[in-house]
This record gives C-alpha cells, structure tokens and sequence, in this order.
C-alpha cells in the first residue's frame, strides 16, 4: 500500500458544484417543510430564503480559508492553523461526528423511500448502502465524483421540473395571490418565523462539505468560491420556490403533518402530467438527494481523520494512501462508524443534534478568517477574500451563537460533550505529539512571544502547492539567477538593492526604474529562510519574469542589516503580479533547500556561480554538465536550441560558455565545450540522465 501523503487533484468545478449542491439536498427539502410550515405558516418560504442568505458569511469565510489552505481536513487544518492543535482537534472530531450522523441519517432517508416500492427493511438498507458507497469512495475520488454529478444532475433536473410545473399549474392568481386558509402571513409571529429560520438553516449546512477536499480540487481559487456560490443559488432558488409551489398547492391540513410534502405536492400538480408519473419522479429524486447527501459524506468525512493522522492527532495509519490514491484506512473507520451508528442509535434524534454543532463549526470559522487575517503572516494570500471585511465574519459568528441557543440546552449540551470528549483525546493522545500552535499567536505583541514560526514555513509550502501548474518556474528562476559574492567591506540594503538593479538591467535587460517602481504599494517583505541567510521580496508591475539576485558574504566582507540578524547571505527576489503568491511559492523552496541537514558547509564552500546554482536547485528537475556528457546530445551541436529535441518537458535555461553565463534563448546555437543547465519533470530528467 502506498505511503504518499498527498491526494490527486482531479475534481473540477461541477465536482464542487455537485458535492456542494448534493449535500444541501435531504431531509431539509424531502421531510422538513411540513414541520417548518407547521411553525410559521406560509411564510415557511421566505423562512428558507432568508437561512439560504445567513449562509452566506460561513461561505465566504470558508472559501477564503480554502482557498488560502486547500488542504484536505477542511474545517480541521483552518481551526488547527488558526487556534492551534486543541482546537483542531475539537474541531476535526466535531466535523467527523456531525458529518457521519447526517450521511447515516441521510442513508436511513433513501432506505425509507426505497421502501415505498420495495419491501426492504430501512436499517438493514441503509447499512447496505453505505458498504456500497464506501467502496466507491475507496476506489477513488474520480469514480466517486462521477456518481456525484449523476446523481445532483438527476436530482436538479427533477427538481427544476417540480418548480416548472408546479408554477403553471398554480397559476398567475394563485401565485400573487394570498393563501388565507393558512391565517397570517406569520402564523406564530415574527419569533416563530425567526425560530423556523433556524429549524432550515441546517438544510444548507452541507455547503461547505467541499472544503474537506480542497487538497483534491484543480485551481481552488476559482473552482471552489464559485463551485459554493452556484450550488448556494441553486439550493436556495429551489427551497424557496419548491416550499412556495407547496404552499399554494396544499391545504395547511395535507401540509402540516406530512413527512412526505414533496411527493404530496407532486401528487396535486395534475394539469400536464399524471400525478402518478411526476411523485415517482419526486421519489427519484429523493433517492437522488439522499444518496449524494451519503456518497458525499463518507468522501468528505474521511478526509477528517485522514488530515488529523498527518498532523499526528489520530493513529498514523490513517493517513495512509492506496494505490487508487484513496485514505483507505480513513474510509473504512468512517464506514464502521456509521455502520455502528445506524445499528445502535435513533439516527434522527442524534443527527439533529449534531447540528448544533456544526452551527458552532460555522461560527468559528468565522473567527478562524479573523485570527488570519490579523496575525499578518506573509504565507496567509487567499486567492479569494471574505467581502467587508471583518463585518461579515463577526456576522458570521453571531449568527452561530444565535442559531444554536434557538436548538435549545439538549443541542447546547450536545455540542459541549462532544467538544469535551475531542479536548480529552487530544490530552491524552496528542498534546505531547505536537509542538505546532496556531497563527492566534502571531496576534498582538505579548502573543508573539509564544508564536509558532513553522506556522510561516507550512504556508509557503501550501502557497507552492496551490501553483503546481508553474513547477517548474522556481528551478528557471535559479537557473537564470545572479550569484554574487561580496569579497569585503560593509553591505546595507540600499547598497545590495542599487547592485542588483545594475544587475538586472545587464543580465535580464531590464528597466531599473522598472524594478524600483511601485515600492509604496509593495514593500519588500522579509523572510528568513535559514539561521544566517534572508530573502526580501516583493512583486513588481509590468515585470514580465522573476528575477533573482544572491549575496554571499566571503573573506571579509559583512552585512549592515541590524544587529538582530547574523547572516552569510542575502537574496532579493522580484516576481510579477501574476500569478499571485509567487514570491512565496520560490520562498518556499529555497527555504527548504537551505534548510537541508549539510547545506550551509557546502553552501559556503562552493565556489562560482554553477556550483551555487546547482545547489539550490532540486536535484531530480535539474541537471548541469558539459555537451559531451549527455548522449541525447550528441549530433546536435551548431543547431539553435529552439531545435533540439529533449525528452518531454526537459529544458535548456542556462549556457556557461568559458568565463561568461548566456540565458539560452531559442535562437542561441549550441556549441562544443558548452556547460548546460537543464530543468525538468523528475521523469523527463532521469530519462536524460539515462540516454
């Protein structure tokens, strides 16, 4: 079984939209209205209107936090991030639990629909179907996604026809017109429709599922804002304008006590299709609901435990990948648990009270965008920000505080055991795995004390991982980068900053009012990547490619940059604009390289500018030698290097020729005697070492 730890990103925007969508559609539209009508009446439409808006700041939160941190584990990683590892860890067995309850309360629903056909019993089918779709999940994140946009394809397609017919057979009087068999508007009052409000909002709790995945999502800055705000509409255009059409189309008697409106109302919609056709097609539907509610639960509940195993809160095995590139072990502990759960406990009762708890989830996440935002970490660049800032996420967690105390104490009480039982698993088997804290501490000066400077690393990382499509940009911008030794006398910025542009305009030909321009809108930023070396960074418009120039003290030379610093060397790093997050991402790199065990001793002990190339690059994307060594070469010297062929995405970038370094431009011929750098993919780079 394979150890790898990183999950393949394979699910595209319809998979967002189809996992966000799916998990929003259960018993919140198939069972719940009659309940929600029976407290406020008529207006039970616009009570799932306005839930479908309170939504909206956990969603905005929750993009931000996904798209700065897409990482598998969702709420888990933001809270860990953010509040540190306890709260993490309440955070992440919260989710796990709430998330299995609802996918085997969601499982026990398409058993019961299941059963208005077949003589089956529920319990035994819904353990049934969750062994199916736990294989489906274990045979990967493609094949569970296709079942997905199946069944959210089928559900909205039902639905939208619903909505459709549902309209026209009312009519243009009904539909403006006002229903008085149900009394007021408000039948309880403006607190029982604020108290219904409530009851629905759970409906859309399913939303943002899709974080859990964010790790397995292409291009999460566009795909999963967008992803959310597309299923959000769609959910909330079909519970308002689905409770609607029940409304006009059923009695207050039909309505109120019924666990299946919307087969009811299918039942009473007559005038184009046999009744009989479109409730089957309701139950379909239903089935549909239920069955992408489950699928993707177990999909995104797995990524819990598996996220909290990386970062040692649960058992290392549980992180483990298999060969279809699934967490295998996380999916099976998730099946049994709901197994266990469908087995044992009233499901219903349970499910909902887990509920609660994710309104807390939904609060302090909210809180999580706001610890970020004010800890100013350089590696935090959402590629998609919370609007309104911090209005939204203050909103965002009054909500949650309001909605849980309208659950009542039995929710309230819930929501407090299983916070406890997560603090005391974290005592008694994590607190002494982890020594990481969260970005709270890099708020406010008596905080940073105690703050967690790993915390910075993590997300350079993260911010590489979120721009894989330019791998290999940092190995180009190292190849092609200015390697200065200072042999003595003393060296502030200004003085390094004037050498560099001289540097730019000769190496790179560019403009150095260009790489000085815009400093007051982008200020150099410090990072230390080891002990004694530093980069400063800073994006730079209309500069069309990176640019990097290396100090390395030598002999008698020294840095002027404050007594707090220490260093052998300096980089200053120029990026574009675009892509965002570049600057961190080659950050990133060079911090780990240099943080390698041996590096600095070779790092001083180098000597001319190949040999320090050649140590900050990776060693399975680059390659460095002579025209001779590599036979792929041969017969090819006198041709341009826009000519030569080399094996996929190998690629000249460098040309030491004698005493001078040439960037190898397309139309540069090659020459025998010539000393190439070459970047590649790891595959690409061994088959040339092998030719």
């Amino acid at each position: 079984m394979a150890d790898a730890k990183k999950l393949t990103k394979s699910l595209k925007l319809f998979d967002v939209y189809a996992m966000a969508t799916g998990a929003m559609f259960s018993s919140g539209l198939f069972l719940l209205p009659g309940i929600a009508a029976a407290t406020t009446g008529s207006s039970v439409y616009l009570a799932y209107f306005a839930a479908g808006f309170l939504i909206l700041p956990a969603m905005y939160c929750m993009a931000e936090l996904s798209t700065a941190m897409p990482k598998s584990g969702g709420t888990y990683f933001f809270l860990d991030r953010a509040m540190g590892p306890l709260m993490g860890t309440i955070g992440g067995l919260g989710s796990w639990i709430a998330v299995v309850f609802k996918s085997a309360f969601a499982l026990v629903g398409m058993g019961a629909y299941l059963g208005l056909y077949f003589d089956v019993p529920i319990t035994l089918t819904a353990i049934v179907l969750t062994i199916g779709f736990g294989l489906i999940n274990f045979f990967g994140a493609k094949e569970t996604t296709m079942l997905q946009r199946i069944l959210v394809t089928i559900l909205v397609v039902i639905l939208g026809m619903f909505v459709i017919l549902g309209l026209a057979d009312a009519g243009v009087d009904r539909i403006f017109a006002p229903e008085p068999s149900y009394g007021a508007f408000f039948n309880s009052g403006f607190v029982g429709f604020i108290a219904t409000v409530g009851l629905v909002f759970v409906s859309y709790a399913g939303l943002t599922k899709v974080a859990s995945v964010a790790e397995e999502v292409e291009n999460p800055d566009r795909n999963i804002p967008l992803g959310m705000t597309l299923a959000l509409l769609t959910a909330t255009a079909i519970y308002t304008l689905g409770t609607f059409i029940l409304v006009k189309l059923l009695t207050p008697d039909e309505l109120f006590g019924s666990l299946t409106p919307m087969a009811d109302g299918a039942a009473a919609i007559g005038s184009f299709l046999p009744s009989d056709i479109l409730v089957f097609a309701i139950v379909v539907s239903a089935i549909a609901a239920f069955a992408s509610t489950g699928n993707a639960g177990i999909m995104s509940a797995s990524r819990y435990p598996f996220a909290m195993a990386k970062d040692k809160l649960m058992p290392a095995p549980l992180s483990r990948l298999s060969k279809f590139e699934t967490p295998t072990f996380a999916i099976l502990l998730t099946v049994a648990a709901m197994i266990f759960v469908l087995a044992t406990l009233d499901v219903e009762s349970v499910a909902k009270l887990a509920s609660a708890f994710q309104l807390l989830l939904f609060g302090l996440v909210c809180l999580a965008v706001i610890v970020m935002r004010e800890s100013k970490i350089p590696g935090y660049r959402p590629g998609f920000r919370t609007p309104l800032y911090p209005w939204v996420p203050l909103a965002g967690i009054f909500i949650a505080l309001w909605l849980i105390f309208e659950m009542g104490l039995m929710a309230i009480g819930f929501t407090f055991l299983i916070a406890i039982l997560s603090g005391l698993w974290y005592q008694h088997y994590a607190g002494d795995r982890v020594e990481r804290r969260g970005a709270i501490y890099h708020v406010g000066e008596q905080m940073a004390k105690s703050r967690y400077d790993g915390i910075e690393t993590e997300l350079m990382g993260i911010v590489h991982d979120r721009t894989t499509e330019q791998n290999l940009a940092y190995e180009e911008v190292i190849a092609q980068s200015v390697m200065i030794d200072l042999k003595s006398g003393h060296y502030d910025f200004e003085i390094l900053l004037e050498r560099a542009l001289a540097e730019g305009e000769a190496r790179y030909g560019i403009d150095a009012e260009v790489l000085s321009g815009d400093m007051d809108r982008n200020p150099y930023e410090r990072h230390r990547l080891h002990s004694r070396a530093m980069v400063l960074h800073r994006s730079v418009m209309k500069l069309a490619s990176p640019a990097l120039f290396v100090f390395r003290l030598c002999d008698d030379a020294q840095f002027s940059f404050g007594t707090e610093y220490d260093l052998h060397t300096v980089l200053i790093l120029l990026v574009p604009e675009d892509p965002v997050g570049l600057d961190l991402r080659i950050t990133g790199h060079l911090s780990e390289i240099m943080r390698a065990p041996g590096f600095e001793q070779r790092w001083l002990d180098a000597s001319g500018e190949a040999e320090l190339n050649a140590l900050l690059v990776r060693d399975e994307h680059f390659l460095h030698g002579y025209v001779s060594e590599f036979p792929a070469l041969a017969g090819q010297v006198g041709r341009r290097v826009g000519e030569i062929d080399l094996p996929g995405s190998a690629l000249i970038v460098m040309i030491e020729r004698g005493a001078q370094l040439v960037i190898a431009k397309p139309g540069i011929e090659l020459r025998d005697g010539d000393r190439l750098s070459i970047i590649g993919d790891t595959e690409d780079i061994a088959a040339l070492r092998r030719s």
